[in-house]
């Protein structure tokens, strides 16, 4: 059995509008957005990355020991699956901006990418990034 991590990015939402749905319900739904909850909201996400399992763990290996960084992304070994949201956008851009100095090619690939995913939640607070370890 192979495993891998794959990194999956908030692609769209949409209001799950289910036939038969009450008029009463619905707004419900809408108000419930209105004020910035989810009620209703069903999140589309799109894989954009995936790495090997061996390969996720050297790779987050070149985070700084013992930093914040590190342990966030140490949360997939821990309990198989992080969030990353806005509010990690500067603490992991700056760590994958200085581990790529010590990082092979392939992992300065991998930084990169993240890197550009990072940007797009800071240009967008609503996108997030779902990381999952996966067991084929």
């Amino acid at each position: 059995m192979s495993e891998c991590v794959v990194f999956s990015q908030l692609s769209r939402k949409f209001v799950d509008e289910a036939e038969g749905t009450p008029p009463a319900a619905q707004q419900v739904i809408y108000y419930g957005l209105a004020i910035g909850h989810h009620l209703g909201v069903i999140d589309c996400l799109e894989a954009v990355l995936t790495c090997e399992w061996q390969a996720y763990l050297a790779w987050i290996g070149t985070l700084e020991a013992g930093s914040e960084a590190r342990r966030k992304m140490d949360g997939v070994p821990r309990y198989g699956e992080i969030v990353i949201d806005s509010s990690h956008v500067m603490l992991l851009a700056n760590a994958f901006s200085a581990a790529q100095a010590v990082q092979t090619a392939q992992q300065q690939a991998w930084s990169r990418d993240l890197l550009s995913m990072l940007h797009d939640i800071h240009q967008e607070n609503a996108i997030y990034l779902m990381v999952r370890r996966h067991h084929e």
